[in-house]
């Protein structure tokens, strides 16, 4: 478990999975490859092994062990749903997810049709949690769009898309049953471009929907100094949870007694 995540919309990461391979354009300049590469090779680092794909196995229960309530990306540094993940693993994730649920999960993946396929069988039980939130990555129409469609057929109560990186002009979205977007642009070395017009799009169409809409990043070589300001105020819209959160098990129950409003901040 990493705490205090640098990214905007998690307060912190649980990698149970590392390493992964790319599959799209939105992979082209994977942040996450890029960091594990700098450790190959490296005795005793997390990444020894770079971006090679590999379980964490002792990883599994680090949620259950940190009491306090976060919101936890899942696999910052991997993809749950990669081919190489057997089923089983995936669903002791999944239980450790269900088990601590004072925790919020965002389990985000571009391997949509796997994880729409698995929680409609095998993940069943972990499907429709609304502490677990499943999303899709969605770069482009080719291969974002698809995702989209995936995740809706999927017995999911929540559903987010990170639209980042933006690559093109997504034209008309639909966002019938998605209940979160995440826009952002690419960052680093020789990022692609994010002209405004893409991301007041997507604003729009979230407007329409009654979508809650993140605006993470401008990116670019230099994203600090493009900061994520939009019209000159930032966006940080979440999920409004608390009202679909109904059967939850007594975990949460206990953590709300003794961390009082803690769990809301």
């Amino acid at each position: 478990m990493s705490l205090g995540s640098k990214i905007e919309w998690t307060d912190a990461t649980w990698n149970p999975v590392r390493g992964c391979n790319k599959i799209s354009p939105g992979c082209t300049h994977c942040y996450a490859e890029v960091f594990a590469e700098r450790f190959r090779g490296v005795k005793g680092h997390p990444y020894e092994q770079g971006f090679d794909l590999r379980l964490v196995p002792e990883k599994l229960n680090e949620p259950r062990k940190w009491r306090s309530p976060r919101r936890v990306f899942v696999n910052s540094m991997s993809d749950l749903f990669h081919d190489a993940v057997p089923d089983d693993y995936i669903a002791a994730v999944a239980d450790v997810m269900v088990q601590a649920d004072w925790h919020t999960y965002q389990v985000l993946t571009k391997r949509s049709g796997r994880m729409r396929e698995l929680l409609k069988t095998r993940l069943r039980f972990a499907a429709a949690k609304p502490h677990i939130w499943w999303g899709v990555s969605v770069e482009n129409k080719k291969h974002g769009l698809p995702r989209i469609d995936d995740l809706r057929s999927a017995p999911a109560t929540v559903r987010f898309l990170s639209v980042e990186p933006l690559l093109e002009d997504l034209g008309t979205v639909n966002l019938s049953h998605i209940h979160w977007v995440i826009v952002g642009g690419e960052s680093g070395f020789g990022a692609r471009p994010m002209p405004r017009q893409w991301v007041v799009s997507i604003r729009s169409q979230c407007r329409r929907y009654g979508v809650p809409f993140f605006f993470k990043q401008w990116g670019g070589a230099r994203k600090k100094e493009a900061g994520r300001l939009l019209d000159g105020r930032t966006y940080d819209e979440m999920p409004d949870i608390p009202s679909l959160r109904t059967d939850l098990g007594s975990g949460l129950s206990q953590v709300r007694n003794s961390l009082g409003s803690s769990l809301d901040r």
